[in-house]
């Protein structure tokens, strides 16, 4: 019996269970919200991983990697802050390895993200925003809730802003995008949290042979890459409020601030002009994709990153 391509991809996604799953994520070209006369705009959709997010890429990284070298145990506890997309990324896989995982969250953040972890089977612990929505001091109080919970005994910090494992994590994603351009990107340009995924992402890249111009993004609302100075903004996984442990900036050829409400806008075009159901961190890196590409016009190639699905912020003010 011959089986087409789509069948063996699928049956090989089957065998290999639903980690195996991650990655591989289509690239598509935008049409319809690029501007005539412009360079090409490609997005990978890293909502086509199994909880909707790239970050399914470095919690599968830092997990089995962490197993590998014998730092956690089959039965042992996760612990990480977070905003819920590697929160939800980490509570798949720990289901998949058999760990337990608790995530330091907060109400400033989206509530379905909430709903994820706890669906995955997590503990999720919240910390009052008070109305501030996210801000430096609330991270900072994440995150020491965090480490005292790794006090205990069988606990691992998964330390999403430390472990070598999440630029790894991020480096097939890099692979990915040179194998189906051919190697043909002038730019690669995304926001940045950790810096990982901009990190890893373009070190996937170089490892192709050529070197785009990369370009970080920050939300207007928080510039602390461009001014020094964070604040709060509604940008979730993004201008985290402290230097991004990951970010390289010798390896970076702009830093642009871009403002929440444009990305919030692009949000609900790419949406209804393209199909395409996106998060706010995706519109603002869609936003700062097209205005690289008016300026270096048409004849060349911008490519960013479709981050996480717009399924997890239904409820919130993006759609709402």
């Amino acid at each position: 019996m011959a089986y087409s391509f789509n069948e063996i991809r699928r049956l090989k996604q089957i065998v290999s269970g639903p980690l195996g799953l991650v990655g591989n994520t289509p690239l598509v070209k935008l049409s319809k919200v690029v501007p005539k006369n412009s360079a090409e705009v490609w997005l990978k959709l890293e909502a086509n991983n199994p909880t909707g997010s790239y970050k399914d890429r470095i919690a599968k990284s830092m997990l089995q990697n962490a197993l590998d070298r014998g730092d956690v145990s089959i039965g042992d506890t996760v612990v990480e802050y977070t905003g819920g997309s590697t929160g939800s990324s980490l509570a798949f896989v720990s289901s998949v390895l058999g760990l337990k995982f608790v995530a330091i969250f907060s109400d400033a953040f989206s509530k379905s993200k909430q709903q994820m972890m706890e669906s995955f089977g997590a503990r999720v612990i919240v910390e009052s925003s008070h109305g501030a929505g996210i801000t430096p001091e609330l991270i900072q109080r994440m995150k020491k809730r965090a480490l005292q919970l790794c006090e205990n005994p069988n606990t691992y910090y998964a330390d999403q802003f430390g472990s070598p494992d999440v630029t790894l994590g991020y480096e097939p994603m890099g692979q990915e995008i040179a194998k189906v351009l051919d190697g043909n990107v002038n730019v690669f340009c995304a926001a940045v949290g950790t810096g990982g995924a901009i990190m890893g992402t373009a070190r996937g890249l170089f490892e192709s042979g050529r070197k785009p111009k990369v370009i970080a993004f920050e939300p207007a609302q928080s510039p602390l890459l461009t001014t020094g100075k964070g604040g709060a903004h509604r940008v979730e996984g993004i201008g985290v409020g402290f230097y991004p442990p990951f970010l390289d900036k010798s390896l970076l050829d702009d830093i642009r601030i871009i403002d929440q409400e444009d990305a919030f806008s692009m949000c609900k075009r790419l949406a209804r002009e393209e199909g395409l159901f996106c998060g706010a961190s995706t519109g603002l890196n869609v936003v700062g994709a097209i205005g690289i590409a008016r300026e270096i016009g048409s004849g060349h190639r911008v490519v960013t990153l479709g981050c996480d699905s717009g399924l997890k912020y239904l409820g919130g003010h993006i759609y709402s």
